[in-house]
């Protein structure tokens, strides 16, 4: 069996039934407002095996030039996005609808520090007019569904509020994950994320910097997506 047939079994696998193993990584969730989608993380994983996939996530998410900021309490998480922002000197950002954190919190500290934000939380209509819209932002901030720590990848659901031209039009991108939803690997993402959202929803799996070789084998960065990656985990938990 050839790895590209190895993988879709294991996706077959997880699909059809969650592994016993993920429910050591993976918060359970509360039954979804609004169909399969996490109303809010019930923490159960042991702090310590969370801090390890910390850990792996950083490192491997270095290994493809990507840029790990650090483990922040939601508050602190407001004041390192703001930071971020002055850092590469954005004055356009966009921000997407939040998985199971509220985006509102970060939106409004960047509009306080003399951001011009726009939020996608009820954005619907014109895909052109917002695509164009994001196009022109600097810097574009996402919360992940799920991170993978064994590649330093994230899932990302796109969602009316959290499209995927999110994680792809802006130069630099910043992601968000909570750290209940770090998991091992990309079976337990799958399964995490559960069959409904995958048939139903597109999904982006980020693994740093957007990078092609097409043209004469040459590397390109941010051809098909952000120059420069950042990402951050939200513990609300004490660390």
């Amino acid at each position: 069996m050839n790895g590209l047939s190895k993988l879709i079994a294991n996706v077959k696998t997880a699909l059809a039934q969650r592994p016993q193993s993920a429910s050591h990584f993976v918060s359970t969730l509360q039954p979804a407002a609004h169909g399969d989608r996490p109303a809010a993380p019930l923490p159960v994983a042991p702090a310590m095996r969370l801090t390890e996939l910390s850990a792996q996530l950083a490192r491997e998410l270095g290994k493809v030039d990507g840029h790990f900021i650090g483990t922040f309490t939601p508050d602190e998480a407001r004041a390192e996005a703001v930071s971020l922002a002055k850092r590469i000197n954005a004055t356009r950002i966009a921000i997407g609808a939040g998985v199971v954190l509220d985006e509102g919190p970060i939106g409004r500290a960047l509009e306080h520090a003399g951001f011009a934000v726009t939020s996608y939380r009820h954005t619907a209509g014109d895909t052109t007019r917002i695509a164009d819209q994001m196009a022109q932002c600097d810097l574009g901030i996402v919360e992940a569904d799920y991170a993978i720590a064994a590649t330093g990848t994230f899932a990302v659901t796109g969602a009316a509020g959290r499209p995927l031209s999110l994680s792809l039009l802006p130069p630099i991108n910043l992601l968000i994950v909570h750290a209940s939803h770090l998991v091992p690997d990309l079976a337990a993402a799958i399964s995490a994320l559960g069959a409904g959202t995958v048939i139903n929803h597109r999904i982006a799996l980020i693994t740093g910097p957007s990078r092609t070789a097409d043209i004469e084998k040459m590397i390109v960065v941010g051809v098909h997506g952000p120059k420069q990656l950042y990402a951050m985990i939200v513990w609300a938990e004490p660390r």
